[in-house]
């Protein structure tokens, strides 16, 4: 999401000043680079979650830190925009700040959630937060930081669904008149290979007592492919009866929510993405026993999911760790594929995401980045 974001962003700030020829550097991954956006590093190989999965990889991260560092001292960026990422960013905003660079953090790091000392260090050291999310702006000027910005949340205008039910069902090969649910296991490696297995479990037991079930799983790219086949490879060898009617798909994760009748969605910015699109989910998440267990105390939220967060109220049910299992990710889609239970949720969906700005909000931080620039 962070790369989605980022690439919305880049496109913003050339329209915002067609006369300008901007030089983008930095952390990118695949839209960014498909941008023309000059990859010191690739994003993908920082997408991990967990302290020891970071720990394993700590060289790798330090590398990557000086190589960010190394770039911005010799290249002399007018602005640098870090994108959520805080528990790397903020080290990078220090380090960049004090060599005398501008510092812009766009998606405002989620401090109101865990860990909020870490609020010394944008208010020090980052000259603008940019923000995606109503509450933050008030959170952040009762904690002493008025330097920030709310512009709506980009989503709101870049979330597309690019084909009908009926057309993607006709070019997937799906029956339209079955029902159809949408596995959404994240999108790092780590994600896949805890939450998709039991996933897969969730499916083969529906699948055992619904005949009339078909079971999208999304991938964001040809890695989680990769990752997603070889999980899927285990499980039958574990003996698995997974559904015959189980497909992988793509890059289209908009059109697979829009399709579906409900959907088991890992806790990130999918979680808004089902909520714009007003697909009824279950929002699932599994970390190392632990990792769960060093960061379940620094939490300070009653909510995971974003979609929760916003709407200030557990409108979706939230299946964590022990709670998430193949038995009760079976029975919350078999709720959620009742009819009236169904049509609540859509319809509690549509108010929540329609609070949000509907205007462009990566246009309104261009301008503000610019402003910046000067």
């Amino acid at each position: 999401s962070g790369d989605t974001h980022a690439a919305m962003l880049v496109r913003a700030i050339r329209d915002s000043a067609p006369h300008v020829d901007f030089d983008f550097f930095g952390s990118a991954g695949s839209k960014l680079r498909n941008l023309g956006v000059e990859a010191v590093v690739n994003a993908e190989e920082l997408a991990v979650v967990g302290v020891f999965e970071i720990a394993r990889l700590l060289p790798m991260f330090v590398k990557t830190f000086q190589k960010l560092k190394t770039a911005a001292v010799k290249q002399l960026p007018d602005v640098v925009i870090l994108v959520d990422f805080p528990e790397f960013n903020l080290k990078l905003a220090k380090t960049l700040k004090k060599k005398g660079f501008k510092i812009v953090y766009y998606i405002s790091p989620q401090l109101w959630a865990w860990r909020k000392y870490r609020i010394n260090v944008i208010r020090k050291y980052v000259e603008l937060v940019i923000s995606i999310l109503p509450f933050e702006k008030e959170w952040y000027a009762n904690h002493g930081v008025g330097h920030v910005e709310y512009v709506g949340n980009p989503l709101m205008q870049n979330v597309h669904v690019n084909s009908s039910k009926a057309d993607f069902c006709r070019h997937h090969g799906l029956n339209e008149t079955e029902t159809i649910i949408a596995l959404l296991p994240g999108s790092r490696h780590t994600e896949i290979v805890r939450i998709l297995p039991v996933m897969l479990k969730a499916a083969a037991k529906l699948a055992a007592d619904r005949a009339d079930l078909q079971f999208l799983i999304a991938a964001a790219n040809e890695s989680n492919v990769a990752d997603i086949e070889i999980a899927i490879k285990n499980a039958r060898t574990a003996g698995v009866r997974l559904p015959s009617a189980l497909k992988v798909i793509k890059g289209a994760a908009y059109d697979i929510l829009n399709a579906s009748d409900a959907a088991a969605v890992t806790s990130g910015t999918a979680t808004l993405e089902a909520g714009i699109i007003g697909t009824p989910m279950v929002i699932v998440y599994k970390l190392s026993w632990l990792n769960y267990h060093l960061f379940k105390p620094l939490t300070s939220v009653e909510h995971i999911g974003l979609i929760n967060l916003i709407a200030g109220k557990r409108l979706a049910r939230e299946l964590l760790q022990d709670e998430f299992t193949a038995d009760s990710l079976k029975a919350e889609l078999l709720r959620l594929l009742d009819k009236e239970v169904n049509f609540t949720m859509r319809a509690d969906l549509k108010t929540v995401t329609d609070r949000l700005d509907g205007g462009d909000g990566a246009k309104l931080a261009a301008e503000l980045i610019l402003q910046v620039i000067g």
